[in-house]
C-alpha cells in the first residue's frame, strides 16, 4: 500500500493568517522580506529562534519578547485546510497511512504536533530536527530510509513545484497540491 507523504504550510493548513504577520511585523514594511530572506536557514535549523528573530527584527531578541514572537509565529501557522482535513479523514478511515514532510523550525513544529487535525498524520518529519530542507535531494532519500519503503510506495503532496520536482527525482510519485478538489482526484488515481 502507497503511503501518502504530506507537506504541511499552504496544504494541510492555510497560508498565514495575515492579521498575525501584520502584528508580528508591527507596521515595518520590510517585515515580510526579512522573516523570508532567512526562513530557510531556520528551518533547516542553522539559527535559533533568537538568532532568527533578531536578524528579522534587527535587534537583539530574547526572553519573553522571543517567546511571544515564537508564539505568534507558530499561531500564524495553526490554521487546518478544513478541506484537506477533511482528505486525512477519509485516508485514515481506509487505512491509507500518512506521513508529513515539511520544512519547519523545531519551535513550530512542537506547537504543530498538538493540533487535533494532525492526529491522522504520523510519523512526521520536520527539517528543523533533520538538518535538511527541500527541494534538497537528501530530505527525500533520509525520510524515505526512515519510513522504510521504496521511494515509488510513496505519494509526495506539496505546494512548491520545485519541491514536487524534487521528489520526482528522488523516484516519489507527486502531486502539485492547488487545492483539495483536485488533490482527492489525483490521489484516486495514484492510490488504485
Amino acid at each position: 500500500m502507497k503511503t501518502v507523504l504530506f507537506d504541511y504550510g499552504n496544504v494541510v493548513s492555510l497560508p498565514q493568517d495575515p492579521e498575525d504577520v501584520a502584528r508580528m511585523a508591527g507596521g515595518d514594511p520590510g517585515f515580510e522580506g526579512r522573516y523570508w530572506a532567512a526562513r530557510l536557514d531556520f528551518d533547516r535549523g542553522t539559527l535559533d529562534p533568537a538568532a532568527y528573530w533578531s536578524h528579522v527584527y534587527g535587534r537583539p531578541m530574547g526572553g519573553a519578547e522571543l517567546d511571544a514572537v515564537v508564539s505568534l509565529d507558530a499561531a500564524s501557522w495553526s490554521r487546518p485546510n478544513e478541506e484537506t482535513v477533511a482528505i486525512t479523514g477519509e485516508l485514515a478511515g481506509v487505512g491509507v497511512p500518512m506521513a508529513l514532510l515539511s520544512n519547519m523550525p523545531v519551535c513550530i513544529a512542537e506547537t504543530i504536533d498538538t493540533l487535533p487535525f494532525m492526529r491522522p498524520i504520523g510519523p512526521r518529519f520536520y527539517s528543523g530536527r533533520m538538518g535538511l530542507v527541500k527541494p534538497e535531494p537528501e530530505i527525500f532519500h533520509e525520510t524515505v530510509a526512515w519510513l522504510g519503503a521504496a521511494p515509488g510506495d510513496l505519494v509526495f503532496v506539496d505546494d512548491r513545484e520545485e519541491n514536487v520536482a524534487a521528489a520526482e527525482r528522488a523516484g516519489l510519485a507527486a502531486v502539485h497540491f492547488r487545492d483539495a478538489a483536485a488533490l482527492r482526484e489525483e490521489l484516486k488515481t495514484l492510490l488504485a
